[in-house]
C-alpha cells in the first residue's frame, strides 16, 4: 500500500512544486495560488481553475514513475470523469523544460510533467461542507442523485461471474478481519470478528441475492471514490475525482456505490441522504435493491474503510497513529450498526 517515490525525481519535483505555487506560473495570472498535497497529488489553486500534478510514485497496482504513465493517467482521469462533470475538466496541460532551465506551462521545450487543468469549483457546495453547515437543501441533492441514477443507467454492463463478484468480497472481509485485528491498533476485537462473522454470513447463506444483481446486470463501471468531498451541490450539479488509477475498484453494483455516499453522510452526521438517495435512484432506474443487501454493502463499505484508515499508520511514527484509529474506529461503530441488521 505505501508509496515508493522514484528518488532520482525527488529533486525535481521540489523544483516543480515551487514554480507552479507562484502565481505568474499561470496564464491566468492569478492573485493567489493555494497549494494543498494529497495522497497521490499536488494540486494548485487558482482564483478560477485547479491544477493538478500525480506524484511520480509506484503502489501495488500503479507505477507513475515513468513520465508516459503519468501522461496516460491523466488523460484516463479526463475521459472517466468528464462523464459526470464534462464542464470541469477541462484537458490535460503539459510542463516544459525551458531554454536556461525555467519551467513554463504549455510551453515549447521538451515536457518534464502533465497537469490535469479543472474548473475550480466552489469549497462551500461541496455535499460535506453543506452537511457541516446544516445547510443541505435536499432538492439540490435530488438533483445530483438523479444525475448519478442516470449515470449508472446508461452505463454498460460490466460482465463478472456470480462466483467472481461474491469472491472479491470474500477475499476482502478476510483481510479486513485480519488486519484490524492487529494488537498494536488496540481497536475491539470483538466487534470486529462480530461485524466480518455477519458480512461472511451474509455471503453464504443469501449468495443468491448477490448473484442476482450480478445476473440482471446491474454491475457497472462506476466513480469508485463516490465520496460526500466529490459531490458539488451547483445548480448543475457536478459529481467528480473519480477513480481512475485502478479500474477493478470501479467495476462494481451502483446499490454498493450509493451505500457508500449514503454511510459517509451519516458518518458526517446526515442519515437522511441515503433514504433520498435510494428512492431517486429507484424512481429514475426502477430498480429497487434490498434493503438487507444494502446494509451489507454499508457494513462490508465501513470495514474496508476502517481497514484503509488504518493502512495509513505505516506512513507514520506511533505517535501520529492516533487520528487514524480514531477514524477506523469510527467506521467500526457504523459497521457494526450495519452488520446487526444483517443478523
Amino acid at each position: 500500500m505505501n508509496a515508493r517515490p522514484d528518488s532520482a525525481r525527488d529533486r525535481p519535483l521540489e523544483r516543480k512544486v515551487a514554480y507552479l505555487s507562484r502565481p505568474g506560473a499561470f496564464p491566468e495570472r492569478p492573485t493567489r495560488v493555494d497549494v494543498v498535497e494529497t495522497h497521490r497529488s499536488w494540486v494548485f489553486l487558482t482564483d478560477a481553475h485547479a491544477y493538478k500534478l500525480k506524484k511520480a510514485v509506484c503502489y501495488n497496482a500503479v507505477d507513475f514513475r515513468p513520465l508516459a504513465a503519468r501522461h496516460t493517467a491523466c488523460l484516463e482521469e479526463l475521459r472517466l470523469n468528464r462523464r459526470l462533470s464534462e464542464c470541469v475538466y477541462l484537458g490535460a496541460v503539459p510542463l516544459t523544460d525551458e531554454p536556461g532551465g525555467a519551467l513554463a506551462l504549455d510551453g515549447t521545450g521538451p515536457v518534464v510533467d502533465w497537469l490535469i487543468k479543472m474548473r475550480r469549483l466552489p469549497a462551500d457546495r461541496m455535499l460535506d461542507a453543506l452537511i457541516a453547515r446544516h445547510a443541505l437543501d435536499l432538492a439540490d441533492l435530488r438533483r445530483a442523485a438523479t444525475v448519478l441514477a442516470r449515470f449508472y443507467q446508461r452505463g454498460p454492463s460490466v460482465a463478472i461471474g456470480a462466483d467472481a463478484y461474491r469472491g472479491q468480497f470474500a477475499r476482502d472481509i478476510a483481510i479486513n478481519l485480519r488486519d484490524l485485528s492487529q494488537p498494536e491498533y488496540g481497536l475491539p476485537g470483538s466487534a470486529i470478528v462480530a461485524t466480518c462473522a455477519a458480512q461472511q454470513e451474509f455471503l453464504e447463506v443469501e449468495a443468491a441475492v448477490l448473484d442476482r444483481r450480478v445476473l440482471a446486470g446491474h454491475i457497472r463501471d462506476g466513480h469508485g471514490d463516490l465520496r460526500p468531498q466529490h459531490v458539488c451541490l451547483e445548480p448543475t450539479p457536478v459529481i467528480y475525482d473519480c477513480l481512475e488509477f485502478d479500474r477493478s475498484l470501479r467495476i462494481l453494483d451502483p446499490a454498493d456505490e450509493l451505500a457508500f455516499l449514503a454511510l459517509e453522510c451519516e458518518r458526517f452526521g446526515a442519515p437522511e441522504v441515503g433514504p433520498l438517495v435510494f428512492e431517486t435512484y429507484a424512481t429514475v432506474t426502477g430498480d429497487r435493491p434490498p434493503a438487507r443487501l444494502v446494509d451489507f454493502y454499508r457494513a462490508f463499505r465501513a470495514t474496508l474503510w476502517a481497514r484503509l484508515a488504518i493502512w495509513r499508520t505505516q506512513e507514520l511514527p506511533p505517535d501520529r497513529w492516533s487520528p487514524w484509529i480514531a477514524r477506523a474506529s469510527q467506521y467500526l461503530t457504523l459497521a457494526a450498526g450495519h452488520g446487526a441488521r444483517l443478523r
